[in-house]
């Protein structure tokens, strides 16, 4: 197979389509056929549909460079990889135009990594990510061009409830308030907050469910995720008054708009009366936050291209994680975090010298 003909399988295929098959000494039949359909659908559920895109991105991705290299991505060599990584910090001359190969951050080319080694695993390869052609060229791509990460700002609770406030009581209002609220109170991800459903199992595309509970303490709602990090359950409780309460918010969405199964969050008609049946999409939560903000004022001291930059769907969970006075342990589980460090990276105005290890030691 030429190295043209072997890009345009790669690219055009997906890695589940062609390898999961019948044994080439069992003869098909209409139940095994089934049976190798299914197959290809677990298999293609193992990983998120965005890592999924993502990855099948990243291998089209390499296997151009590799066609314009006069190469073939296949079988997996450390040492073009490296070089690869290398191009993709620093395009060289010959590269394609700056558009098309720019240089990119650290944390991008470990993600393109991760993608050609999840690819080539599919496809029946291993590649060898501690060769010393691929772990020396990253480690100098790390101490020369990695930066902190750039983090989005927090959405205090001042900020949320300014928010909220700009959104009128029609249907589109009310949802758009659940959103916000919800995304709050949860620390959910954007794609969390659109992927929920009424109940479990109501549509294929379902990322969780809602159930609304009632208890001596006031009650609230449990979500049912199925994250990055497995199944988890997220306790919503009912908040101080109906403005401000995530649950309400909810509650009268769902009750005005008539959703008792399938998406909880869904597109309304152009008037903004009806409910449709579509799926809302999770760059909605993104645009909402950022048209949020403009209109509520939030550091309306600084200029609108820069405050738009400040906050996207994860200023939700950076403001949950920064501003709920509870054992950080608790904020971690909210959040799904398998780690206390990932948890500190989202709390952008804690006290960080509560805990004051000088002085403990006796200094």
């Amino acid at each position: 197979m030429d190295a043209a003909t072997e890009d345009e399988v790669d690219e055009s295929v997906s890695p589940e389509e062609h390898e999961i098959a019948l044994p080439s000494h069992v003869a098909g039949s209409g139940t095994l056929d089934r049976l190798v359909d299914t197959a290809r659908d677990y298999a293609k559920a193992s990983t998120a549909e965005n890592t999924n895109k993502a990855y099948a991105a990243d291998w089209k991705h390499f296997a151009r460079w590799c066609r314009l290299k006069g190469t073939d991505p296949i079988p997996p060599s450390p040492e073009l990889v490296g070089l690869y990584l290398a191009d993709l910090a620093a395009p060289t001359d010959s590269s394609p135009p700056q558009s098309a190969f720019r240089p990119l951050s650290v944390t991008t080319i470990e993600r393109r990594l991760s993608g050609l080694s999840w690819n080539y695993t599919q496809r029946g390869f291993t590649l060898d990510r501690k060769d010393r052609h691929i772990a020396t060229v990253l480690a100098g791509i790390k101490r020369k061009h990695a930066r902190p990460p750039a983090q989005k700002e927090a959405i205090m609770p001042e900020d949320i409830l300014a928010m909220v406030a700009t959104l009128p009581f029609d249907l589109r209002g009310l949802r758009d308030r659940a959103i916000l609220l919800l995304g709050f109170a949860g620390g959910l991800r954007r794609s969390e907050i659109v992927s929920l459903d009424v109940g479990k199992d109501d549509t294929p595309d379902s990322g969780g469910w809602i159930e609304v509970l009632d208890g001596n303490d006031g009650g609230g709602v449990v979500l049912t995720l199925n994250a990055k990090t497995g199944w988890r359950e997220v306790e919503i409780g009912r908040g101080s008054s109906e403005q401000t309460c995530p649950v309400h918010a909810l509650e009268q969405w769902l009750h005005f708009a008539k959703i008792d199964f399938g998406p909880v969050f869904v597109r309304t008609s152009r008037d903004g009366k009806r409910a449709l049946e579509a799926r809302l999409n999770d760059k909605h939560v993104a645009r909402l936050i950022k048209a949020t903000v403009l209109k509520s004022g939030i550091r309306a001291e600084l200029p609108e291209k820069q405050r738009l930059a400040l906050f996207s769907g994860h200023s939700l969970r950076a403001g949950l994680a920064s501003s709920a006075e509870v054992d950080e342990r608790y904020v971690q589980k909210q959040l799904g975090h398998t780690s206390a460090e990932m948890t500190r990276r989202y709390q952008r105005r804690r006290d960080r010298f509560r805990v004051n290890l000088t002085k403990a030691a006796g200094l």
